[in-house]
């Protein structure tokens, strides 16, 4: 049952649940408490493993999968005793391990629970050789077949990410308990903690402002970003999405693509020190000592001023400023690329030159936002 266990939870990161460590050890409890009925076994399990409801329906099938119910073999069926033969002839029947009519039970021919067709599994193996190697390869190196490809990776990467925002989400009635303080108050005391100590809750989800970079040379990992960024919203109290080339523009995604509310030329050259001073004077950007601000751009100002006085501003009115940049770090701070002039004025800066590193980057992000 231990290696049957195993292979389930392997089977579910596959499937994009990802269960922690400690989460399969709390699993574990909980099939040695509940036993291995069916019914207790699937509640015990996803009450353990399943994070979000929306992963409820993948957790199930990969559970019928690898706890199917048993098949009832038509190759075998006890015969009548013939006379003479009586007991002693069942007997021996179920010592090879032989039931009864009237009992379910598996006979030693009876086929085992379905697996996929051993024609199929260089097909599936394939499959999944080629999403590793995409979630692996820079953007900037992709075609546009693999960019659309990508459809694939936010679904499965996604479901990881809303994982993540809800574990980072999910509060305690009175908050956590703060060993230490509990562990101070208690020496007081010959070390009996008669008073627990909790530590106060945030007030509430954070605030969202998304800045994300269209011009040409980050426009993949843009798009990959709002892909994931839509889902997960859910975990934010607001979210605002803004994309920029020269000037700030609100934009939503629909249908798998990016749609901006107001006149934008991509073709414009890229000037984030005019999207910085841009988007002080809009009175539809609200900030606050709430507020993530999340940027994904590669800092590549084509010259022109960067305005870090600006976004040091904007990182003392928000609550945290976050930076993604799509660039290989290698490439940081060469050519026009102003990225430390900007590094100074935010929490985290953090590469997301491909989509398993961007991806990554929105766990960090869950963090220190939520």
């Amino acid at each position: 049952m231990k290696d049957q266990l195993l292979g389930f939870f392997d089977a579910l990161r596959q499937a994009g649940l990802a269960p922690s460590v400690g989460e399969t050890l709390d699993a574990l409890a909980a099939v040695q408490a509940v036993g291995i009925e069916r019914p207790l076994l699937r509640e015990a399990l996803a009450a353990a493993l399943v994070k979000d409801h929306a992963d409820r329906a993948a957790f199930d099938a990969v559970f019928d999968h690898y706890f199917a119910l048993p098949v009832v073999s038509a190759a075998w069926r006890p015969r009548e005793p013939r006379e003479g033969e009586g007991a002693g002839r069942m007997g021996a029947a179920a010592g090879r391990g032989l039931q009864p009519e009237g009992r379910v039970g598996r006979a030693p021919e009876e086929p085992k629970p379905e697996r996929p067709a051993a024609s199929e599994q260089p097909r599936a193996a394939a499959a999944l050789a080629r999403r590793k190697a995409l979630a692996a390869k820079p953007f900037r190196d992709m075609d546009a077949a693999e960019v659309e490809a990508l459809d694939d990776l936010v679904a499965e990467l996604g479901r990881r990410l809303r994982a993540r925002f809800a574990r980072r989400t999910r509060r305690a009635p009175r908050g956590r308990l703060d060993l230490r303080r509990t562990a101070r108050r208690a020496l007081a005391r010959g070390g009996v903690p008669l008073e627990l100590v909790w530590k106060r809750q945030r007030p509430g989800k954070s605030d969202l402002l998304a800045l994300v970079d269209l011009s040409y040379s980050t426009a993949a990992a843009a798009e990959f970003l709002l892909a994931l960024l839509v889902p997960a919203r859910r975990y934010f109290r607001r979210v605002t999405l803004l994309a920029y080339v020269d000037r700030p523009c609100p934009v939503s995604l629909e249908g798998g693509h990016v749609v901006p509310h107001e006149p934008f030329d991509l073709n414009a050259r890229s000037d984030f020190g005019a999207v910085l001073r841009q988007l002080g004077e809009r009175s539809d950007v609200r900030l606050g000592r709430n507020t993530v601000v999340l940027v994904l751009g590669d800092a590549r100002n084509n010259r022109r001023p960067p305005r870090a006085d600006l976004l040091a501003k904007l990182h003392t009115a928000a609550r945290r400023v976050v930076w993604l940049n799509p660039e290989p770090r290698p490439r940081w701070n060469t050519g026009d690329s102003v990225i430390d002039a900007y590094a100074r004025h935010v929490d985290a800066l953090l590469t997301a030159s491909n989509p398993r590193t961007l991806a990554a980057a929105l766990g960090e992000l869950a963090k220190l936002a939520l």
